[in-house]
């Protein structure tokens, strides 16, 4: 199946060298997207380079920091547009193993939607501070008990969908940009009937760069669960 893993960054230079291997080495069949948001360390121009004797590597560059969300619907949009049609997203740091992929590609094969879940076993999370650990496990329970959804990592960002599901959900329509956005992508494949599965996965915090992290982006989850559920109580879901 033609696969492509869509990699949002700013200023992950320090990363793409080791990760745009690995992530190419698990099947012929996968293409990487980098979606760059104009870094000021030269990531672009490093995944240009890269490109030059790859082509199975492809860029799209913005000319701003336009944010998490924004960043993963333009990919959506030139994997639809490409006939792509098992979609990935995926962090640059090496939070999400590249060694995974092969699973979620063979979980992927009897559902739409694979999630990599830090919490459906216990929580596997290393090196994160007690303070972020308590955070997430909040919203997400947070997020279950509002929403109605059976997700045990609805804030997790490394992902697999099927065409079919991104074919269904209307990406012009979806608002969210931070963490909100992997409530808003996942309830609304939920919501629309699609098969949602939650494996295990081990995240352990980035080691190179700096966190995406802020109050902006945790005040955007607190209060997009509650327009989700209203909008699914009222038919205005799209």
């Amino acid at each position: 199946m033609k696969t492509l893993v869509i990699i949002p960054t700013y200023n992950e230079l320090e990363n793409l060298p080791r990760l745009l291997p690995e992530v190419l080495s698990k099947e012929e069949g996968i293409h990487i997207l980098i979606v760059d948001d104009n870094s000021p360390d030269g990531t672009a121009a490093f995944v240009e380079d890269q490109m030059k004797n790859n082509n199975r590597i492809h860029l799209i560059k913005r000319q701003s920091k336009q944010g998490l969300g924004t960043a993963y619907i333009a990919g959506f949009k030139y994997a639809l547009k490409n006939n792509f049609e098992i979609i990935f997203e995926m962090d640059a740091d090496f939070s999400h193993d590249p060694k995974e992929i092969p699973r979620f590609l063979d979980e992927i094969k009897n559902s739409d939607v694979i999630l990599g879940s830090r919490y459906i076993n216990g929580v596997n999370v290393i090196n994160w501070p007690l303070r972020r650990l308590l955070l997430s496990s909040f919203a997400n329970l947070y997020t279950r008990v509002i929403t109605g959804m059976p997700i045990h990592d609805a804030t997790g960002g490394f992902k697999c969908f099927r065409r079919k599901v991104l074919e269904a959900i209307h990406l012009d329509k979806v608002t969210s940009n931070g963490y909100a956005f992997q409530i808003e992508m996942t309830f609304k494949a939920w919501k629309k009937g699609f098969k949602v599965k939650e494996i295990p996965i081990i995240f352990v915090d980035r080691v190179k760069g700096k966190s995406k992290m802020s109050k902006k982006i945790v005040r955007e989850a607190v209060t997009m669960v509650w327009k989700l559920r209203l909008k699914s109580i009222f038919g205005l879901l799209k």
